[in-house]
């Protein structure tokens, strides 16, 4: 946890901006026995990440004892600290509601929720979790997914190729992209376990993001994070026509343009918009004329 946190900072440094997440991981982090311990380190963490550090914590589930208390302890004394509370085996909404309420009751009411979804009830439900308001990203939970069908999908669903190959993990994996976008919400990508294998990663990342419309993805290594920037970002010319849309835009006043031949009005220039956000999160570097939008602007 502090190697990831050192490593946000450094890369935030780098590229001017904050390009990834930490999750303090409580659920598969902590021992047996030693969560209210391990829910403290979690506390001292937060509290001494820098003001510019972008900080979540994954709690245990809601049906583990030591969920309760993850939120007195960390929700209740850094909540204010925290971009999210990210709560892992949701299956309904009635489940978000209860975290909902843990939350109010630790005078956390504003926090947004990331929820993981990792069983089939769950991905059944995904549109009505994500059309919570509470809800702000939904992730999905590959090996538990795996794992909840009883052997029925083999043990290459939770490997880099098979998981965009078996028809069960494949449509989880677009119900849950659907569902978030119809809501407004993130879609975030589940994990790949061949966290040495470089090529392998950056190959799911690109699937992910150009296939099946996620907007963002795990990491479980550092070695991961790169790739991950790099299959999400858009490419140079896909900036540079944003960038020259865009401003030939806000020359109209936001009225309709011809460019290279093509009509664009307000409806492309939400892409077009859309591709310079994509281009500022994972830490390209804009044109001169674009940069001023993003000069201030939070991440």
């Amino acid at each position: 946890m502090r190697k990831s946190l050192q490593l946000q900072a450094e890369m935030s440094e780098e590229f001017g901006t904050c390009v990834f997440d930490v999750t303090l991981d409580c659920e598969d982090g902590a021992p047996v026995g030693g969560e209210a311990d391990h829910a403290a380190l979690v506390v001292s963490l937060v509290a001494g990440a820098g003001a510019s550090a972008r900080v979540a914590v994954r709690v245990h589930a809601l049906d583990h004892p030591a969920f309760e208390a993850d939120i007195g302890a960390i929700a209740g004394q850094v909540g204010q600290r925290l971009t999210h509370l990210m709560v892992p085996k949701v299956e309904s909404v009635a489940d978000v509601d209860r975290v909902v309420a843990a939350l109010a009751a630790v005078s956390c009411g504003d926090l947004p929720i990331h929820v993981l979804l990792e069983s089939p009830a769950a991905v059944h439900h995904a549109f009505e979790i994500a059309a919570h308001p509470r809800v702000q990203s939904l992730s999905f939970g590959l090996m538990d997914f795996v794992s909840s069908h009883g052997g029925a999908i083999p043990a290459g669903g939770m490997s880099s190729q098979g998981q965009f190959s078996h028809p069960l993990v494949l449509r989880a994996k677009l119900e849950i992209a659907s569902a978030c976008h119809a809501n407004g919400k993130v879609p975030s990508h589940c994990v790949v376990t061949e966290f040495s294998d470089t090529a392998a990663m950056k190959t799911a990342a690109l699937k992910a993001a150009r296939e099946l419309g996620y907007t963002r993805m795990w990491s479980i290594h550092p070695a991961q994070i790169r790739p991950i920037l790099e299959a999400f970002a858009p490419d140079q010319r896909d900036i540079e026509i944003a960038t020259k849309i865009i401003a030939a835009a806000a020359r109209a006043d936001w009225a309709p343009i011809p460019f290279e031949g093509q009509l664009h009005d307000r409806a492309s220039y939400r892409y077009f918009w859309q591709v310079l956000e994509r281009a500022h999160q994972t830490g390209r570097v804009l044109p001169p004329e674009m940069q001023g939008y993003f000069a201030a602007a939070p991440h």
